[in-house]
């Protein structure tokens, strides 16, 4: 049978969210006959823990469907287990970028990759904590069903099944491995509030994604784009494309990948948001073909981050995302140039060109980041209230802040090394995950 991951991670109250997942869980494995093992990494606090388990106990009963309610201390006696069996260097290491004592979006989902590995699951489907499920005739619109149609097919025989096809014949002998889509509702980053007092502020903000010296026009055009998703568009009917996706049109709330979890980590980056979007932009320069759907989610902003303590955490990682940006935009730029030189014979990703790229990126001049951390105060500033504390944490943090996102591609490139031993080394560590390790 086979055997899928349908992965949250969390580290908030998310009752409603787990609910239904595990509906989705259920959908599947009727829908498909797969097994599904529905993967809660769960980092919030004991009594949060404690109401999830409680939601868990109460969900529909499948024998196709198993959750696997996770704890922090049951995923790091799994990662250790893991990092000795695969005899790595430096595995504390290795060990804290996969569970760091910090927020990361690329270590929660490289857990779930790990994990989903060790379970022999070949494909991961990866859902956020934050968001709901659009309805249409009184139903879930269930990503999951247009995932599961295409994942791990040779592109030719997706091309006949989707709405649109325009990917060239070239890849058709190759697998299909991303199937995702987008999102409604709230920006996928937290900014609004500065779009409504602000739009030029918000203007400057946003366009320090850009590289430096981006035209105007296409500055404008990335800024009305970013963050939004779908918009408003609400589902009607499904709508497919097989192409290689174009990064800015999917979200990692609404994505899924098959085996490419077994061939790369994401960017272990704490305290920064985006850095799990490694995978997208890697996948279309590989020229690996993925199924661009509409079964769009919905995205809203949980209340815990309005706090001033939650507040300043947020931008301080909002900061990072636009520091990191002068290393990636480098790294994508010749991912880009090697394309398809980035498979083996078995379109599979080759990790050693990623390595060298990442690892050249380190050296990079980041004065164009002192640039962006000038502009940044002065946006801020220029809003006042509790930006101008935003501005003040940064300045406070501004020397280590551009050492620290160095240091993470230096760290990435060590995960990427590392990757096949430990996704090897973790079937062996699965019994004792499973066991309760």
């Amino acid at each position: 049978m086979r055997k899928i991951c349908l992965a949250l991670p969390t580290h908030r109250a998310c009752g409603p969210a787990i609910q239904a997942v595990a509906a989705e869980a259920v959908h599947a494995a009727r829908t498909f006959g797969v097994h599904v093992t529905m993967l809660v990494l769960d980092s919030s606090d004991a009594a949060t823990r404690a109401a999830h388990a409680a939601v868990i106990a109460t969900r529909p009963a499948h024998p196709s469907v198993e959750i696997l309610h996770l704890d922090e201390p049951r995923q790091h006696r799994f990662l250790a287990a893991t990092s000795r069996t695969a005899g790595v260097p430096k595995p504390d290491l290795i060990d804290t970028l996969m569970l760091p004592g910090a927020v990361s979006y690329g270590a929660c989902t490289n857990r779930a990759f790990l994990i989903a590995a060790a379970l022999g699951c070949e494909s991961v489907h990866r859902r956020d904590s934050d968001f709901a499920y659009q309805r249409s005739a009184g139903e879930p619109v269930h990503p999951i069903d247009q995932e599961l149609r295409c994942l791990g097919r040779p592109a030719r025989e997706v091309a006949g099944a989707v709405t649109e096809a325009p990917l060239d014949p070239a890849h058709h002998d190759k697998p299909v491995v991303l199937a995702g889509g987008s999102f409604i509702g709230d920006l996928s980053v937290d900014i609004d509030d500065i779009r409504r007092r602000d739009p030029r502020a918000y203007y400057d903000i946003v366009s320090l994604w850009a590289p430096e010296n981006t035209p105007e026009p296409r500055l404008r055009r990335l800024v009305a784009e970013s963050f939004t998703g779908a918009g408003t568009r609400s589902f009607d009917r499904d709508r497919t494309r097989l192409d290689l996706v174009d990064p800015m049109r999917v979200d990692m709330c609404n994505i899924s990948f098959h085996r490419i979890h077994e061939q790369m980590p994401l960017p272990p980056m704490t305290e920064a948001i985006g850095s799990d979007y490694f995978l997208f932009h890697l996948v279309r320069h590989a020229q690996l073909p993925g199924v661009l759907h509409n079964r769009d989610i919905v995205n809203f902003h949980t209340p815990d981050r309005k706090a001033m303590p939650a507040f300043l955490a947020y931008h301080m990682r909002l900061a990072k995302f636009f520091l990191s940006m002068r290393y990636l935009h480098v790294i994508y730029r010749e991912l880009e140039r090697a394309g398809d030189t980035l498979l083996d014979e078995r379109h599979q990703l080759r990790a050693a060109p990623v390595v060298d790229l990442v690892r050249a990126a380190v050296w990079l001049d980041h004065t164009p980041n002192v640039r962006r951390l000038d502009r940044l105060d002065t946006a801020y500033r220029g809003l006042g209230g509790r930006y101008t504390a935003a501005a003040a944490a940064l300045a406070a943090r501004r020397a280590t802040l551009l050492a620290e996102v160095a240091q993470d591609f230096e760290d990435f490139a060590l995960l990427i090394e590392a990757w096949p031993a430990l996704v090897q080394a973790s079937r062996e560590a699965a019994p004792d995950l499973l066991g309760g390790c």
